[in-house]
């Protein structure tokens, strides 16, 4: 055999152990040999034997079974089946990844495994309220920012929010955002860039998908003394911050402002109704529970509980014990 043919033979061969073999699923040499035949090359079980070994040596985890049903397997692999199907599991529940890109990491995911066990990774995972993103320009702001921060340089955006037509609306008239990044996070199933704004001279935080025009700038980052006392998660906590109860469909009653905040929690599908010219209603199903109820809360006098009458009678009783623990003891 020439030696290129030789050359693609040991690749192939280790392909073919790789997706088609594991341990409940043996290929014998003949079996391999009839599976180069597939890829235009022609093998004999002698020569099986010897390229095995070499790909044995090469690192690659073969094992030989012997008995009454011989034949060769991979064993282990640089993920583990339980791994795989954890960032499968993390991928489909990830709402900043869009479906198209969740669709292309779970294939790339598959090719690291048998394609037996890959069937095992082609599942659903039920996230309750959890929309997915339609932004498919993430990955790419993601890039730069992670470009700046190797660099050590500034970047330049634009940022935009939620209207009521349910479009993303440039802020500051499409006014560039210029700051130094300094972390990324990932919060409540959102991206963020922590950065440091020297104008305001304060550290931010920033939604990912909401970045537009990205540009990597060829100033330095500033503010790095902000950091060396920085504490992400405490920031995160305090920063962003609801779930359990019984499911009901609540009429909620927001003012424009509140466009964004209603699509992040209940997701971009949930119908708008306009008031007038400052308010909508929003129906979504939530869960009725006091996080809820904390929720709305928080929000404050821009939002208010409209129906059903259970759950208003529900809030007023939630806001009542709250006010009765700040009311001086006689």
């Amino acid at each position: 055999m020439a030696v290129q043919s030789q050359k693609m033979k040991i690749l192939c061969l280790m392909q073919i152990l790789l997706q088609r073999t594991d341990e409940k699923h043996l290929m014998s040499a003949t079996d391999l040999c009839n599976a180069l035949q597939e890829y235009g090359l022609k093998a004999e079980r002698k020569s099986i034997y010897a390229d095995v070994e070499a790909l044995q040596q090469f690192g690659l985890d073969i094992v030989q079974q012997k008995g009454s049903n011989p034949g060769y397997y991979v064993a282990g692999r640089e993920f583990e089946l339980p791994e795989l199907k954890l960032l499968v599991d993390a991928v489909q529940s990830s709402k900043f990844i869009t479906t198209k890109k969740s669709e292309e990491l779970i294939r790339k995911l598959e090719r690291l495994t048998s394609k037996y066990e890959a069937q095992q990774l082609q599942r659903d995972v039920f996230i309750y309220n959890r929309p997915k993103t339609g932004n498919e320009t993430i990955y790419y702001t993601v890039d730069q920012i992670h470009h700046a921060l190797h660099s050590n340089l500034q970047i330049s955006f634009q940022y935009a929010e939620w209207n009521v037509k349910k479009e993303l609306q440039l802020k500051k008239d499409g006014a560039a955002y210029i700051v130094s990044p300094w972390a990324l996070t990932w919060d409540d199933e959102n991206y963020y860039l922590i950065a440091y704004d020297k104008e305001a001279d304060l550290i931010k935080h920033y939604r990912v998908d909401k970045m537009q025009s990205t540009t990597v700038l060829e100033s330095e980052r500033v503010g790095k003394e902000k950091f060396r006392d920085f504490d992400l998660a405490a920031f995160a906590k305090k920063t962003f911050g609801m779930y359990g109860g019984y499911d009901e469909r609540v009429t909620l009653f927001c003012h424009n402002s509140l466009v964004g905040v209603m699509l992040d929690r209940f997701g971009e599908d949930v119908p708008l109704v306009p008031v007038d010219v400052e308010h909508f209603y929003v129906k979504p199903l939530v869960a009725v529970s006091p996080q809820f109820f904390g929720w709305v809360t928080g929000i404050g006098n821009q939002v208010q509980i409209a129906a059903p009458e259970g759950v208003k009678r529900q809030y007023k009783a939630y806001l009542e014990d709250i006010i009765e623990n700040y009311e001086e003891k006689k």
